[in-house]
């Protein structure tokens, strides 16, 4: 077996390592305490083809696959996860769907400025009362002439309130089927449409940075053309690309826990008491061993994930483990990390304080570990066991 990147995949790691390095780790901290996201530095990242990924190059993405991708991802997130997180949901789940679902005019219309980074994109499902239960979404989408007429509140949506946000994609209730169940529908819904408001921006424990609103929706009107997809398959279509995401959020969650490992080790060589460095006390070894094994096992699941994606394979139970252990992993590396800064770790101005805050929802986002669990209990109690 051959563990190395390839070339390609090296090669755009290293360039999203500068990208971090000049235009984003030395302001991290400034956007996080002014719960900003950069807009103007987003749109430099687009400038460098690094916005569409995971789309291909006839819709104005680069179509690198999910290891390049993760590889990516392990760069951008260890210079600020608030700004990795953004760029994460822009790339997946609120351009995905439109390439998977969407019509050759829709691509054209959303899919190429997202892609090209000339705009960043937002994916509405979580409500006050829907989230890890889909199912349970009470925006209605009602058939009107011409359109449709949409009503409800989203909640925690990422990048909907930005001043370069090309609108939200929404799943909706649309109807009940012949056996009662309820069906749903995809809609782009443009930034600016009437009856659409962005409420407030939403004060976070972490990813300070990152845009998060509430989302309402009051008698807005759609057009016919912006359903992306079928009528009735909206929650389908958005489970499909789920798998996607996941293996995203555990990229995201291994780029914390690296960065965590990383700034651990050198403050402890660095950082002297009774006489020797922290780095020549065996408690501390042991801390940083446990780390290093724990980041490593993590990688190892991820990367697998995504080369089971690029190469076809079925991967939904890899991305759930992926993003299930490099999660927990996320937390308990940042912890560990804050303890062995000491008192430094826990004031704000430290970059440590910063990654800890932001690890915990790493756990929440793109489905509960909870729900990772379920997802990876019933593949493997499906599975045929040799007596």
């Amino acid at each position: 077996m051959d563990f190395s990147l390839p070339e390609d995949a090296r090669q755009l790691q290293k360039l999203c390592l500068d990208f971090g390095e000049k235009e984003i780790e030395p302001y991290a901290q400034e956007w996080s305490e002014e719960e900003r996201f950069p807009t103007d530095t987003f749109l430099k990242l687009g400038q460098l083809d690094l916005a569409g990924l995971l789309i291909p190059e006839e819709y104005g993405g680069a179509d690198v696959g999910y290891v390049a991708y993760v590889a990516a991802m392990e760069a951008l997130g260890a210079a600020d996860q608030s700004f990795a997180a953004a760029w994460n949901a822009h790339s997946t789940i609120a351009s995905l769907p439109l390439l998977a679902y969407g019509t050759e005019e829709q691509k054209q219309r959303w899919l190429r400025p997202l892609a090209r980074g000339e705009a960043i994109g937002a994916f509405g499902l979580t409500e006050p009362a829907a989230g890890s239960d889909a199912s349970a979404v009470r925006t209605h989408a009602r058939p009107v002439s011409g359109g449709w007429v949409l009503n409800g509140t989203k909640m925690f949506i990422t990048n909907a309130g930005t001043d370069i946000t090309l609108g939200v994609t929404v799943l909706a209730s649309t109807s009940r089927g012949s056996e009662g169940r309820k069906r749903f529908g995809t809609f782009f819904v443009p930034s600016g449409t009437s009856g659409f408001t962005v409420g407030r921006k939403l004060r976070k424990l972490g990813w300070h940075a990152m845009d998060t609103r509430e989302l309402i929706f009051e008698d807005c009107f759609i057009p016919d053309e912006n359903l992306i997809g079928e009528e009735g398959e909206g929650l389908r279509q958005f489970l499909a690309v789920l798998d996607g995401g996941r293996i995203s959020v555990a990229a995201l969650s291994l780029s914390l826990a690296s960065r965590a490992l990383e700034l651990g080790i050198g403050y402890v060589r660095e950082r002297e008491q009774f006489g020797k460095t922290l780095s020549e006390f065996q408690a501390v070894q042991h801390s940083v061993a446990t780390m290093a094994t724990e980041v490593d096992a993590a990688r190892m699941l991820v990367y697998r994930a995504a080369w089971l994606a690029d190469n076809g394979e079925d991967f939904s139970e890899a991305a759930a483990m992926a993003k299930l252990y490099a999660s927990e992993v996320a937390n308990r590396v940042a912890s560990a990390s804050v303890q062995v800064h000491g008192g430094y770790g826990y004031i704000r101005e430290s970059t440590i304080s910063r990654f800890y805050a932001d690890a915990k929802v790493l756990e929440i986002g793109e489905g509960t570990n909870e729900i990772q669990r379920n997802v990876i209990a019933r593949t493997v109690l499906r599975r045929n066991v040799r007596g």
